[in-house]
């Protein structure tokens, strides 16, 4: 796929399985998005093969749409429609729908039932979003940052309902920025980079097999040479990478001694650690030493 001179999907090859999550994750820009609205049918690659449930997403979409659930990154309802309405006119084109009270339940749409479309919360639209998108019971859902804006209460309540969506035989294609969320509900993950997959397996395999890692949080930001300074008192074996202006990954023979020089370290530049712990890698470790940047909200 290409927007003017940008390719924004670059020969990018993945398959999802039947009946799991799968999270496609990636910074600003890396095509999470295009790829989603491609298998959706909205956008036709310029070159290569896609095919959702066996079929093209655009030459057979009349044979797809009632097989699958889309949940737009925003938009989807009509601006003055009150959020209850609009559920049970999504739930009338469908020949099985979910009972709507069941949903407007599960996630919290009860006290909004009324609100105009216009007048929810940015969580409250999620929400709303994701109950149009799952009210058909669908084969296939694609979800594109389901909690985005989600207070904790709701996105326990969304994390829960996907799962169970799974476990009843739906198969889950999700972008997300929460990494938490993608290492808790995801059977397999494609790590996305500039248009192509760099990484894919399971939350397990991708965090597996590596050594423990320091998390330096201060309180202040850091001089900006303080991972050069770091490293060079580390010594070899160890790598110190910036994760924002006031916190560092420190990766390799992450060990008790480490700890103990990362401490000393801290007290002789006159910087005061807000945190300091150790671990093992997490998922948002692994996407950091994948592409060297930060996780970021939105892209396309």
């Amino acid at each position: 796929m290409r927007y003017g001179d940008k390719v924004a999907v670059d020969g990018l090859s993945m398959r999802v399985e039947r009946g799991t999550i799968t999270a496609v994750l990636g910074p600003n820009g890396a095509g999470k998005t295009t790829t989603l609205e491609t298998c959706e049918g909205y956008r036709r690659p310029r070159s290569g093969r896609v095919r959702v449930l066996g079929l093209d997403p655009v030459t057979q979409r009349k044979q797809l749409l009632p097989r699958i659930g889309v949940m737009l990154q925003d938009g989807g309802a009509w601006s003055g429609v009150r959020a209850v309405e609009m559920l049970e006119h999504i739930a009338a084109l469908h020949a099985h729908p979910l009972p709507v009270p069941m949903l407007v339940e599960r996630l919290g749409l009860g006290d909004c039932g009324r609100t105009p479309y216009r007048r929810l919360s940015g969580g409250q639209q999620q929400r709303l979003g994701l109950a149009m998108a799952v009210v058909g019971r669908p084969e296939l859902l694609f979800v594109d940052e389901p909690t985005a804006g989600m207070d904790p209460a709701a996105r326990r309540n969304t994390w829960e309902l996907l799962s169970q969506m799974r476990a009843d035989g739906v198969t889950i294609v999700l972008t997300t920025h929460y990494l938490e969320e993608a290492e808790r509900l995801a059977d397999q993950v494609h790590v996305l980079d500039r248009g192509r997959v760099i990484a894919s397996g399971t939350p397990y395999e991708l965090t597996a097999g590596g050594e423990s890692t320091i998390r330096l949080v201060v309180t202040e930001p850091f001089p900006p040479d303080a991972p050069q300074l770091l490293a060079t008192d580390l010594g070899s074996g160890v790598e110190v990478t910036p994760i924002n202006a006031r916190s560092l990954l420190i990766s390799g023979q992450a060990d008790a001694s480490t700890l103990s020089v990362v401490s000393a370290w801290c007290e002789q530049h006159g910087i005061l650690p807000e945190s300091l712990t150790l671990g093992r890698r997490t998922l948002e470790d692994v996407f950091l030493q994948l592409t060297g940047r930060e996780f970021e909200e939105a892209d396309r």
